[in-house]
């Protein structure tokens, strides 16, 4: 076994949510990325396959050409730990911008702050300041 990789399916923005997540969370980068042409199957620039890094943290996406009756759950999430408050706080800000809250910014008694979010593209984050 070499390694194990969150994998995000997207349907026509996995390169938009990746450069939406480098704008937010320095040390992050795209790695790899290969994209559909005009022969498809999917609609032409669209993401067969790509790589990024988030905080060193390794993940991979798609855009996939078929439609599914599914989509991301907050059953899996990606829990970010902080550092300071006005890194939870941007980025807290940023990720729900466009998205849906589940649990506001705030003390919950298990960290100082605390939230938990859906991004614009339905990926659900958890933000925590210990």
């Amino acid at each position: 076994m070499r390694n194990i990789t969150p994998f995000l399916m997207f349907e026509g923005n996995a390169e938009e949510a990746m450069n939406t997540y480098l704008s937010l969370i320095e040390d992050s980068s795209i790695t790899s990325i290969s994209r559909f042409g005009p022969e498809g199957p999917g609609a032409e620039g669209t993401v067969i396959q790509a790589s990024f890094t988030l905080k060193g943290q390794t993940f991979m996406c798609i855009d996939s050409h078929i439609k599914h009756e599914f989509t991301f759950t907050p059953a899996f999430s990606i829990f970010v730990t902080c550092d300071t408050e006005d890194e939870v706080k941007g980025l807290y800000d940023g990720l729900s911008a466009g998205g849906s809250v589940l649990m506001p910014l705030g003390n919950y008694g298990f960290s100082r702050q605390f939230g938990w979010i859906n991004d614009t593209f339905g990926v659900s984050w958890q933000i925590n300041l210990p």
